[in-house]
């Protein structure tokens, strides 16, 4: 992937409206917070997950989540590939549309589940996405571009459902 050769370290509102890719990657907002972006776009996520699902059960469905998160993951490799080569930096700190979807899709494979179980469902994505333990960390440095700004986080996400899975059994 061709890089700006300035990169943007701090990117601005005007930044992320500038494009639709910009954002989306960067989660309507969320990637810009000036304290763990990442952490900032997993709440958006969660928030988001929590009172679209509330507001408008009959649309936002198990199912209608699922393809949801299927086509925003497309969505995403393209935006966050667009997102980075235009700040110059592969897999910026703002660019949180990953922590987003792969959180939407493990709030999806935990509902429904009480505000408890969800808080340590955001723990344990957190953990995993931020320490990124192997296999994680692995694929983080393999796969570059969009494509693996989004694929890390769908496997920490797979860890933080497989915890749960574990929790579930015991």
């Amino acid at each position: 992937m061709d890089v700006n050769p300035n990169p943007i370290l701090k990117p601005t509102p005007a930044f992320m409206l500038a494009h639709p890719a910009h954002l989306l990657s960067q989660g309507f907002g969320s990637g810009l917070s000036p304290i763990m972006p990442g952490t900032a776009g997993t709440l958006f996520a969660w928030l988001s997950f929590v009172v679209l699902s509330i507001r408008w059960p009959q649309l936002f469905t198990q199912l209608n989540w699922g393809i949801i998160i299927v086509i925003g993951y497309f969505v995403g490799v393209w935006a966050c590939e667009v997102t980075g080569k235009n700040l110059g930096v592969a897999d910026h700190g703002s660019m949180v549309w990953d922590e987003i979807i792969a959180f939407w899709l493990v709030l999806l494979l935990i509902t429904p589940a009480p505000i408890t179980t969800q808080f340590w469902a955001f723990i344990a994505f957190r953990f995993f996405d931020m320490v990124k333990p192997p296999p994680i960390g692995y694929f983080d440095r393999q796969f570059k571009g969009g494509f693996g700004v989004m694929f890390d986080d769908i496997v920490a996400a797979f860890f933080a459902l497989l915890v749960f899975a574990f929790w579930r059994v015991w």
